[in-house]
């Protein structure tokens, strides 16, 4: 058995591994060529076991800071120690008119926020009073349990409330897909209550033919170079796929836009969000 199908079954846990379980798909290249981006996207058939992967070198081996990705483990231990009492909890602002990465004024964030509000927003400031709320000790103890971003090195956090944004932490896309899998069939070490409140707040796109539920994550790795994820899950006729995408860029591109033109664009060449799965 090859090393990377062993990484694969630790980070997804799927019971069997032969080389009928992955397909290379490189014809997927051309979204992030598209947009001068380099990346991985890697998407699990929950009914199958099959696995679709571009660029597997990068899906398995290659970790990056997780950026607000880290919301969702966030709030699990906010929820799950009692420091949010739920989705509507709100976090008076306070008073800091800060800025996005590209120098726009964050309206988003400059204001009074509950959990769902700040989540969808990626609202770091929320989160950042979240974690000091929770505390080191408390943190380290949860990301131990979890053993998140711990493939290739332990996650140690540096400093309680940018340890998830200054790469002194770095997780695979493996291991997001992983951990939104397991998040989904409420496999996490924390109450259904915790892991149903975060998945509802997941969920950015519901109708007729599918949900689509994700977290989105941006930040700025050492040699510079913009960083991006969107990692979560397609719902269509009650069948759940499971996917991650990681990108990489100059930090002058339009990283919101850029991420989800190549998710949507991926998934529809796949067959989803069209209602035929």
């Amino acid at each position: 058995m090859k090393t990377w199908y062993v990484f694969l079954l630790f980070a997804v846990g799927f019971a069997a591994c032969n080389q009928n379980n992955v397909t290379i798909d490189n014809s997927l290249k051309k979204y992030f060529d598209e947009n001068h981006v380099q990346g991985t996207f890697g998407l699990y058939n929950n009914g199958s076991g099959q696995f679709t992967i571009y660029n597997l070198p990068r899906f398995k081996d290659s970790a990056y800071l997780p950026a607000s990705t880290f919301e969702i483990v966030n709030s699990l231990i906010g929820l799950e120690t009692g420091k949010i009492n739920d989705e509507k909890m709100v976090i008076k602002w306070d008073g800091i008119n800060r800025m996005n990465s590209d120098r726009d004024t964050a309206t988003e964030w400059n204001k009074d926020l509950t959990m769902a509000q700040a989540f969808k927003a990626s609202a770091i400031p929320y989160f950042q009073e979240v974690a000091r709320r929770i505390g080191k000790d408390t943190m380290q103890f949860w990301l131990d349990t979890l053993g998140y971003a711990s493939r290739y090195k332990k996650a140690i956090i540096n400093k309680i409330d940018t340890f998830w944004l200054d790469n002194s932490i770095k997780i695979t896309a493996d291991e997001q897909l992983g951990l939104v899998k397991k998040l989904f069939f409420d496999q996490l070490p924390f109450q259904k209550r915790s892991m149903r409140l975060v998945k509802e707040i997941m969920e950015m796109e519901k109708n007729s033919n599918y949900t689509l539920a994700y977290k989105t994550g941006m930040g700025v790795r050492e040699n510079g170079n913009a960083v991006g994820w969107v990692i979560g899950w397609v719902l269509e006729n009650q069948h759940p796929y499971f996917f991650a995408l990681n990108i990489e860029g100059t930090r002058s591109m339009n990283m919101p836009l850029i991420r989800m033109n190549i998710l949507k664009g991926v998934l529809k060449q796949l067959g989803y969000l069209q209602g035929k799965m």
